[in-house]
């Protein structure tokens, strides 16, 4: 009688409360198809990536550096090229473009090119056929973004720096770029052999400095680079293979589809809460009906059965469903994604995602559905007789603990599962299990001050409405989790949104700069202040800007430090990179101490070393407080200081922002940059002087 009783039973309960079990059941249907569109996405994704791997680089090798490359870096480089290894260089920097036809000026990538780059993978332009023929001449290609931008046509003049350039071809496609990178700089290409006469390139320049190598064969090149790899360390040179490319890529985007997923992943669970709610309710409405089928013989296990099977197969249905959805959804994500990816995306349908999706749905609406399902065990024959008076007892058994542990281990194991870090999950995991508690105390404070503070005296429609809080069988706890988790999600979207807008909003206030000069030289700084008092726009700040390497930490140099492997790592990153200066006397907007005193009339330097402030992560990382002595290597120069304070910054605040500030009389005879940071509020206004600026 059991089993097929209990699927008998769960398919005519089914049928007569389809309706209202369909709602929740969409709960799951929308989950699961979040979760499968996502993951399965992601999927295409890094098989596309995978099967594009060399076009992604186009080369097998590439060799970078923020500096020019050393000489003897050049070197070993041009001895691998005379053995005929083909070798292409890039250089790579922002500047100002101005189109002499329009008068307009844009903000672009410049890539200087030697040799013939890309080795796979193909640059397509229109006309067809002009990336061959760049380096034969002035020539420029360029992103259509530029085109559209500065009014602009194949035939017309840029001017870069102190060059001029014809347009002779517009990108349509390329291999090697993700669209998104190039969207604040569209890409200029001009041949390498003219780079000097922009005259662009001077000491504290920002630019990348990049050689592709094209080794076909995965031994030969790994045997270079296991042989090379110190080399190429001591000269502060790093490299990229296709490997790593493929991996930094896919992670990113792994990352990103994760995070999506926990999103999928809340709606998810807001369906299992909507599944719990449906199924007590339902339950609730079915107490006589299961004391008669205990009185006709059934046992609590049949009963039990047949309700979870129809809960199951709720799950089945809304996972189903789901699955189709979600597979829907995923043949559109490569047409509104395309912007944002770097190479084709072909949808293929991962069954083991599919069958995965499938299994979480259900496992969702059991698990979620087994706590008021329990209650059918209490049930007892007398039930059907004394129905008016026989209360179901809440027994505190064992089963109900594993129940509760199972949905605690569930929810732990599909957040771990969709969280791009396993740490990121459990947080994930604590901050339900935290907004759950929370809501749950809430919907119990409600229901105990309605109860007691009671309107007696009101309305008919407003008493039964607020009784209705209170009553037995209320449904008050589970509809106050439901749209408190929906509420909470809604509202973290939009508060992510704004923030995000108001942090790109970046010229909002009246006071918030929205033009920013770089790479100014000394002998500039007169001309940038008359062109901006000519033109009416205040000057906010201007910034000096000393690059330097850290040559010792105490009295350790940077070479002990990596090699030592007894003592704590610093990031190599911390110790090798080239940080960029600054130095002034006060601390600026988007600072707070938080360590240590700031140097002023009240605190002069005496005749101890130079003082620094260090910003508080970087401090972190380098394992430095107060106290502690850094020795700076500018241009050669060794400058030891010690470190007076620590603060945090901002760094979303759009303004020049620094790891370490010097305090005055130290820097100011180093080779140096200036940034400058004013505000023009018309932009015809803003145009006309980036226009000035560039033809000055």
């Amino acid at each position: 009688m059991r089993l097929p009783f209990a699927a008998k039973h769960a398919l005519r309960e089914g049928r007569a409360s389809w309706r209202r079990l369909g709602l929740y059941m969409g709960s799951i249907t929308l989950g699961v198809a979040a979760l499968v569109a996502i993951n399965s996405f992601r999927g295409d994704v890094i098989a596309a990536v995978n099967a594009e791997s060399r076009n992604l680089l186009g080369a097998d090798l590439e060799v970078h550096s923020r500096r020019a490359l050393p000489e003897p870096v050049r070197d070993l480089l041009d001895s691998v090229a005379s053995t005929g290894t083909p070798i292409s260089y890039v250089t790579t920097f922002p500047s100002m473009a101005l189109a002499l036809k329009s008068d307009l000026t844009r903000l672009v990538q410049v890539r200087a090119l030697t040799g013939g780059y890309p080795y796979y993978g193909a640059i397509e332009t229109e006309p067809a056929g002009v990336w061959a023929d760049l380096q034969d001449g002035r020539h420029a290609v360029v992103d259509r973004a530029v085109v559209v931008q500065l009014d602009v046509s194949v035939g017309d003049t840029l001017a870069i720096g102190e060059s001029r350039f014809e347009i002779t071809g517009v990108i349509s496609s390329s291999t090697g770029e993700i669209s998104f990178q190039s969207a604040i700089g569209p890409r200029v290409f001009i041949p390498g052999a003219y780079l000097e006469e922009t005259r662009l390139l001077r000491f504290g320049s920002i630019a990348r400095y990049q050689a592709y190598l094209k080794i076909e064969d995965n031994p030969t090149l790994q045997n270079f680079l296991n042989h090379y790899n110190q080399f190429f360390r001591d000269n502060r040179v790093g490299y990229d293979t296709v490997a790593e490319q493929v991996e930094d890529l896919t992670r990113m985007l792994g990352n990103m589809t994760r995070f999506l997923g926990l999103v999928g992943l809340t709606a998810l669970l807001l369906g299992g809460v909507g599944v719990a709610s449906a199924v007590h309710v339902f339950i609730k409405e079915k107490l006589e009906t299961v004391a008669v089928l205990r009185c006709l013989g059934a046992t609590q296990r049949t009963v039990f059965s047949a309700y979870l099977v129809q809960a199951a197969a709720l799950g089945l249905v809304g996972a189903a469903a789901g699955v189709v959805l979600g597979l829907l959804v995923q043949t559109t994500l490569p047409r509104i994604l395309g912007d944002f990816l770097p190479l084709e995306v072909s949808i293929s349908v991962n069954w083991l995602v599919v069958v995965a999706g499938m299994l979480i749905g259900v496992w969702v609406a059991c698990v979620f559905a087994l706590l008021p399902l329990l209650g059918i065990r209490d049930i007892t024959p007398l039930r059907a007789l004394r129905r008016e008076f026989e209360q179901i007892a809440s027994k505190r058994n064992l089963w109900r603990w594993l129940v509760s542990g199972a949905l605690a281990a569930s929810v732990i194991a599909l957040s771990v599962s969709q969280a791009p870090m396993y740490g990121m999950g459990f947080a994930f995991a604590g901050a339900i299990a935290v907004t759950a508690l929370l809501l749950w105390l809430t919907a119990l404070l409600l229901i105990r001050s309605t109860r007691r503070y009671f309107p007696k005296r009101a309305r008919y429609v407003v008493r039964q409405g607020v009784a209705n809080l209170f009553r037995p069988h209320n449904q008050t706890v589970a509809v106050t989790i439901a749209l408190g988790f929906g509420v909470f999600l809604v509202a973290t979207i939009y508060l992510v949104q704004r923030n995000l807008i108001d942090r790109l909003a970046m010229d909002a206030g009246p006071d918030r700069p929205n033009l920013v000069a770089f790479d100014i030289q000394s002998d500039q700084r007169e001309g940038i202040i008359e062109l901006l008092e000519t033109h009416g726009s205040p000057l906010l700040q201007l910034t000096p800007i000393v690059p330097a390497r850290i040559s010792h930490l105490n009295e350790r140099t940077v070479t002990d430090l990596l090699a030592d492997t007894t003592d704590y790592r610093r990031p190599r990153w911390a110790l090798r990179r080239d940080y960029r200066h600054t130095y002034r006397d006060t601390i600026v907007a988007s600072e707070r101490l938080v360590a240590g005193e700031w140097w002023g009339e009240d605190n002069p330097r005496g005749d101890g070393l130079p003082r620094i402030s260090i910003e508080q992560d970087i401090a972190g990382d380098l394992r430095v407080g107060v106290g502690d002595r850094i020795t700076w290597d500018v241009q050669g120069v060794a400058i030891e200081t010690v470190i007076a304070n620590i603060r945090t910054v901002n760094w979303a605040r759009f303004e020049p922002n620094f790891f370490v500030v010097f305090e005055p009389g130290v820097l100011e005879s180093a080779p140096q940059m200036l940034v400058s940071l004013a505000r023009v509020d018309d932009p015809a206004a803003r145009a006309e002087l980036q226009r000035d600026l560039v033809r000055a």
